[in-house]
Order: structure tokens, then sequence, then C-alpha cells
């Protein structure tokens, strides 16, 4: 009997070895599925969210609401979908699972165009709410658990993400004056690391959290306007990235790989192109140039694509280019809006 006791422990143990474990089980996409673009558009006499193939094919309406639905935001692992409806009372938060259930309202009065980011593991969303004194906020994809991460007699804006989830970097007027701010991801130890007379805004963390882009207008008397910049999360090494660029206020958008800034440059009225910039030596190439508007760009997973919005046909569409500038092709003929590659 005590032999049988024996041989039983040892089958239970391999047994445990061997099954397979639930903290492993993910909901991610699997890497063989084609990637999907999503977007917001006008087709159907209203705005709301849609996705299709990036390659191009039918779009499947996600959101049917008669207020605008836009923004589409992918969670890390493309399984749910964050994006903002306008309400009578403002924008607010809403999420739903990538085929368009499950949709919830997370919060209300949110900036309509604010910069907004999943946490590196998808756990959480990070938002600027509405209003010039607006604050930062983090909270669950199932509305709860919502924290008040910064606030300030001034407003704070554009949050971003560090990589590794840790820290949020953030532009602000607490002081005066639009700088840049990083603080650790519970609000605490907040650190100012931008220091001019000049508006320094929409900061976006590199793929190796070891710098932060920014726009600045610090040096505008010799170029002429906004120029990219970037700095360490600590303040030093404060680094001019372009010259002359006349960038907007979006917020740049790394590859991912790190090495190039995709921006949005203005020429005067309706004339806006899409830019990359190399970091390493700071050359810059044209993506998208019209005589109207190009913007509102994603980079597809792997560096090599594109997705902007063009109204170089006269309707604002959806293309897809290479991101050597070539090879540009056009994914949508109705007003489109917000493209937002899935991870």
């Amino acid at each position: 009997m005590p032999h049988l006791a024996f041989r039983l422990l040892i089958v239970s143990c391999i047994a445990s070895l061997t099954a397979p474990s639930i903290a492993r089980v993910t909901t991610s996409r699997s890497p063989s599925a084609p990637t999907r673009l999503a977007f917001a558009s006008h087709r159907d006499g209203d705005w709301n969210v849609y996705v299709m193939p990036a390659e191009g094919g039918p779009a499947t309406r996600l959101t049917s609401r008669p207020e605008q639905e836009r923004f589409p935001l992918w969670s890390p692992d493309g399984a749910t979908l964050a994006y903002g409806v306008q309400a009578d009372g403002g924008w607010e938060l809403w999420a739903m699972a990538a085929d368009g259930g499950g949709a919830r309202r997370l919060y209300r009065g949110i900036a309509a165009k604010g910069h907004r980011e999943w946490s590196p593991d998808g756990s959480r969303i990070l938002f600027g709410s509405g209003g010039d004194d607006s604050e930062l906020f983090t909270i669950r994809p199932d509305g709860s658990d919502r924290r008040r991460v910064a606030t300030s007699p001034g407003a704070d804006r554009d949050p971003t993400w560090s990589p590794d989830g840790t820290r949020i970097a953030f532009a602000s007027t607490r002081d005066g004056n639009l700088e840049l701010y990083v603080m650790r991801a519970d609000g605490t130890g907040v650190t100012r690391i931008t220091h001019d007379a000049a508006a320094d805004g929409s900061p976006t963390w590199s793929p190796d959290g070891s710098t932060i882009a920014f726009y600045s207008s610090r040096d505008s008397s010799r170029s002429g306007g906004r120029d990219l910049y970037r700095v360490r999360p600590d303040g030093s090494h404060l680094e001019r990235l372009s010259v002359g660029a006349s960038v907007t206020t979006d917020v740049a958008a790394w590859s991912p790989d790190g090495s190039r800034l995709a921006f949005h440059s203005a020429h005067g009225g309706n004339d806006y192109d899409v830019e990359l910039v190399r970091v390493a030596d700071h050359t810059r190439s044209t993506l998208a140039k019209s005589n109207r508007y190009e913007g509102m760009y994603s980079w597809s997973p792997d560096g090599k694509r594109v997705a902007l919005i063009s109204a170089r046909d006269s309707t604002d569409a959806m293309y897809v280019v290479d991101a050597d500038g070539s090879n540009l092709r056009r994914l949508t003929t109705e007003q489109t809006l917000n493209p937002a590659w899935q991870p």
C-alpha cells in the first residue's frame, strides 16, 4: 500500500508539471492573423468606428450611435478598442471588444483630441479630462478603479506611458508656461524636465524608453516655427531633431524600432504634410505631400508602412504608404479620419 501511494504521488507530480498553465492563456492576436486598421468614417451618415484589413477590403462597422464616435485606440493585444463618443454633455471615453461587442462607457468629460494611451500591459488607459484646467487619469478598460494621477492649477495634458509602464510624461502649464514633466505611474514624484520661455508640448516616449520627443518653439526666431526635439527622462541631453520643419502640435509617432519619427508639418492654409526625421542624423524625408491636408498617421507593427489621412483627391480618405514614401494606395473612398493600426 505505501508503494502504491508513492507511485500515485509521482504520477500526480508529473501531471502537474506537464498540464497547461492557465496563467499562460492569452487573448492576443495570432502572429499569423492579418492585421487590421481601425478608423472613423462618415460613410453611413454618422461618424462611427470601423475596421478593415490593412491590405484593403470590406470595412466592418463596429458602432452605430447617432453621435460622433471617433478616435479608435487599440489595446496592446489587439483585442479591445477604446474610442471617444460625443454625447450631450461633451466627449466620453468608451471601450469595446475588437468585434464591436460589449461596448461600455468608461468616463464622461474627456479632451476630445487629447492624447490617450493604453498602458504597455493593457491593464489601464491613460487620458486627460476636458476643459482649461484638465487633469490626468488612468482607468481600467472595464470602467473600474479610476485614479487621478495629475492635477494642478494649470492644464495637464497629452500624457504618454514609458514603455515599461512605470512612468508617465506629460505637458503642463502648472508653472505658468507649457513645459514637460515626468512622474511615476501613480502620480507621485513629479519632475519638470524642460525649462524654456517657449512652449514645449506633445511628449512621446521612444520605444526603448531612453528619450522623449516633443515639439518646441524655443528656436522659432531662427527657424520660423515649431521644431522637434528630444530629451532624456531626467531632463538631460536636450537635442534638436529638425530645423524649420514648422511642426504642428500633433503628437509625433516613433517608428517601432525607434529610428524615425513621423510628424505633421504646416505650410499655411490647408496645406499640411506628413514627414519623417531620422533620429541618428536628423535627415528629413517626405512621406505624404500635396497642396491639401495630409496627416493622422499610424505606423504598421513592423515599421514598413504608415496609414494616414489625405485630402489630395478632395475627400479626407485613408491611405497606406511604404515608409520610404513609395507605393501610396488609397483604402477608403468615403470621408475617413483617425486611422489606428492593430498591434
